[in-house]
């Protein structure tokens, strides 16, 4: 089972290489058309990627479904593993769109220009899988270890789900993010974006004069925390430090769901993977759209909501609904999800939102 561990993480080593390697080599603005034709191809091959699902758990490919899963008490064959990474892939794939909210809301603060947000993106994909990977294996072992976890991750779910419903995203300041506020106070922030670097060297007082155009001197704390040579942080730096950020929390509400479909952490990580591999090029095709999706939000809270109910009378619920109840689960998603799309399209968007200023992130 190792060495599928390890093909499949060279593989998706492969796939960021020619990503930022060879298609995004140099810095550009994504159009839309690029934007929607990668998200596409980011689908298909998470979608794909079914069928070696389906094959490996089927055949028991090195050991690959020989493993109680601690969710059901089964071993996993092939259909019930693919099942499984298909609801588990779409569950990432859906709640990911709320962490576009926060995306296009912190390239708006920072101003970052869009010539360098797949930039930003990109590194802050790479920070994000190693993170998830360390979270699912750990709450892979917790949940085999002691399975009463799971009622926590349900009652966790239930809870974020009624916050999502009256949380105002675009409330939030990210200069009161506690990140980024610890960031500045530690560490020396540029007032420039110097290309597409996340960190520079500081010069001589009189150069960063120029990071404060208009200002009589240099602010005093600036100049006492900075040295000549010493690594400053730019604004492209605080920006890929709020994205990282914002994944981790979002990985504490998303991960748990996945978790109500299965414990296999093979099944886990790769929906996860392929979810989170097609986060930039959906930002790209949805930030400029994502306030006509007004009941979006709504649906992704009832999906939490429902996969914690799921997760707390599993025991009840799945002897009624037989050896087919992950399916059911994922028709649940697709059919919550799909309301959520259809309404807001049928209602369009509600009259302040449409005399609003569109927000350039």
């Amino acid at each position: 089972m190792i060495w599928i561990w390890i093909a499949f993480v060279c593989f998706v080593l492969l796939m960021l290489a020619l990503d930022l390697g060879v298609f995004h080599r140099h810095s550009h603005i994504v159009s839309m058309k690029e934007a929607l034709g990668w998200s596409l191809v980011w689908v298909l091959l998470g979608v794909s990627f079914s069928a070696f699902v389906y094959h490996g758990y089927e055949n028991h490919w090195m050991g690959m479904g020989s493993s109680i899963d601690s969710v059901d008490g089964q071993e996993n064959n092939g259909m019930s593993a693919t099942v499984k990474y298909l609801t588990g892939y779409v569950l990432e794939k859906s709640l990911s769109v709320d962490n576009i909210f926060v995306i296009a809301m912190v390239f708006s603060f920072f101003a970052v220009p869009s010539i360098y947000q797949h930039r930003v993106l990109f590194w802050g994909v790479l920070g994000a899988l190693v993170l998830r990977g360390v979270i699912i294996l750990v709450g892979a072992k917790l949940i085999a270890e002691f399975n009463w976890i799971l009622y926590l991750f349900g009652a966790f779910l239930i809870v974020t789900g009624m916050k999502m419903l009256v949380m105002k995203t675009e409330d939030t300041d990210p200069s009161q993010n506690i990140v980024v506020r610890l960031f500045r106070r530690l560490w020396p922030v540029t007032a420039r974006f110097h290309g597409e670097h996340f960190l520079v060297r500081a010069g001589s007082t009189a150069s960063l004069e120029h990071e404060y155009p208009g200002a009589e001197v240099v602010p005093d704390e600036v100049v006492q925390r900075t040295r000549p040579g010493m690594l400053m942080l730019t604004p492209l730096g605080l920006a890929i430090i709020m994205v990282e950020t914002t994944d981790v929390i979002f990985a504490v509400d998303s991960i748990p769901a996945i978790f109500a479909i299965t414990a296999d952490p093979f099944l886990v990580f790769t929906s996860n993977v392929f979810a989170i591999l097609g986060l930039r090029s959906l930002y790209f095709a949805l930030a400029g759209m994502i306030d006509k999706f007004r009941f979006l939000k709504v649906s992704l809270a009832l999906v939490l909501f429902l996969i914690g109910v799921k997760m707390l009378t599993v025991h009840w619920l799945k002897p009624f609904f037989g050896e087919y109840f992950n399916f059911y689960v994922l028709g649940v998603v697709l059919g919550v999800l799909a309301a959520g799309v259809i309404l807001s399209v049928i209602m369009g968007q509600p009259a302040e939102s449409k005399d609003a200023k569109p927000n350039d992130a």
